[in-house]
């Protein structure tokens, strides 16, 4: 008779194992000595201990439902009942226990978490109804209100849902907005005709006005008073197409005939500033070239004031160059103050504790990843291996930021 602290493999080939309840016949053997019919049972007893200690990693590590986790103790606890294996069978029946009392306990999470998502639920759906009863009540932009209620529509739908009595008793109210909001819409257009009759006149005077102004020769307030009639037209609303694209051509007539007339006497003045052009193109070949020789950021704004105070005596420019020249030179004012900006940032040693701070923190955080890797693999847990992998690549791109960001601080 061979044993070992599990069971035994009687002369006969019998194999035994022990347990509280005493032994058992596990299974027979005959092809070979008893100590291979004992490592073979001790190989079944290995799995069944693979599989327990799964479900609780299961358990722990993921958002196994309670449901899944007790059918997969009532299923494990009959596996090692009936089990044809040696081992300690009465430690993995204790450890199945726990992971059934680790299960009930989920089963009161999980149900006290299917409350608070219901509560949320709720919250989520009374902010979409009270939106919609403020869009039914207050709206009066028909086209982009009637969005606004399709949207908090498909918005409802999307959401989860809570109970019964609350959805019942908010979709009420939703309802009810939507067809208040539906009512006073339709009430809208159908005085819309008298509304359109008064706006057609509204812009007829403002029309008759704009071709008063067509003619005048004070361009300053000439302008401000045709942005004055373009606002007063937007604000007025819309008539009828036909009168609308009637007085919008007339409108259109004298505003054109003012800025065009307008046009022609800047024009002229704009070539009288060319020389003013000329001036600031060779200040602003000379600043690029020289600003970017030096490499002091302070050597660099003090000959940037030389630069900008040469700029302004040299005079308005024409329009057709004006926003290439300014827009050129304040690029170089920002070249320098970036310059200066980067100086400071490189000299600061509360920026670089922080750099190094992050360094540190990504180099720790890498370290421990790379530990559970080696766990994961060890383990075969695939899914997790390609998660942590994943998760490595990131945290080494952005180590050699950080440390690229560290070395030009240095």
């Amino acid at each position: 008779m061979t044993t070992d602290p599990w069971g035994r493999v009687d002369d006969d080939g019998t194999v035994y194992v022990r347990t509280s309840e005493g032994e058992r016949v596990v299974g027979s053997w005959q092809a070979g000595a008893p100590e291979e019919a004992l490592a073979f049972f001790r190989r079944k007893y290995d799995s069944l201990v693979t599989e327990v200690e799964l479900l609780e990693k299961r358990l722990r590590t993921t958002d196994l439902s309670a449901a899944q986790a007790l059918a997969g103790v009532d299923k494990l606890r009959s596996a090692v009942r009936e089990a044809h294996a040696v081992g300690d069978l009465d430690s993995l029946m204790r450890r199945l226990d726990a992971l059934a009392e680790r299960a009930e306990e989920r089963k009161i999470e999980q149900k006290h978490a299917q409350e608070q998502a219901r509560t949320q639920a709720r919250e989520v759906k009374e902010r979409i109804v009270a939106e919609a009863e403020r869009v039914a009540e207050e709206t009066t932009h028909w086209k982009s209100g009637a969005e606004r209620m399709r949207a908090l529509i498909d918005e409802w739908k999307a959401a989860p849902r809570a109970d019964r009595p609350t959805e019942q008793a908010l979709w009420k109210r939703m309802s009810a907005a939507r067809n208040s909001f539906s009512k006073r819409r339709k009430a809208y257009f159908a005085g819309l005709d008298a509304q359109r009759e008064e706006v057609r006149e509204a812009k007829e005077r403002i029309v008759a006005e704009a071709e008063e102004l067509s003619g005048s020769t004070e361009w300053g307030p000439t302008s401000g008073r045709y942005r004055e009639l373009m606002q007063r037209w937007k604000a007025s609303g819309r008539a009828d197409r036909a009168s609308e694209d009637r007085l919008w051509a007339r409108f259109k007539a004298a505003q054109d005939a003012f800025f065009q007339a307008r046009n022609a006497v800047f024009a002229e003045r704009d070539a009288e500033l060319r020389v003013n052009a000329e001036a600031k193109e060779k200040i602003l070949a000379e600043a690029e070239q020289e600003l970017q020789s030096i490499s002091d950021p302070r050597r660099a704004r003090a000959r940037l004031r030389d630069y900008q105070e040469a700029w302004e005596e040299a005079g308005q420019l024409p329009r057709d160059s004006r926003d290439r020249l300014e827009g050129a030179f304040r690029r170089i004012e920002e070249d320098v103050r970036r310059a200066e900006e980067k100086e400071w940032q490189r000299t600061n040693p509360e920026a670089r504790a922080r750099a190094q701070a992050t360094v540190d923190q990504l180099r720790g955080s890498l370290e421990d990843m790379e530990k559970k890797l080696e766990k994961a693999r060890a383990a075969g847990d695939d899914r997790k291996v390609r998660d942590l992998e994943d998760g490595i690549a990131t945290r080494r791109s952005w180590l050699q930021e950080a440390e690229k960001a560290l070395e030009e601080m240095s």
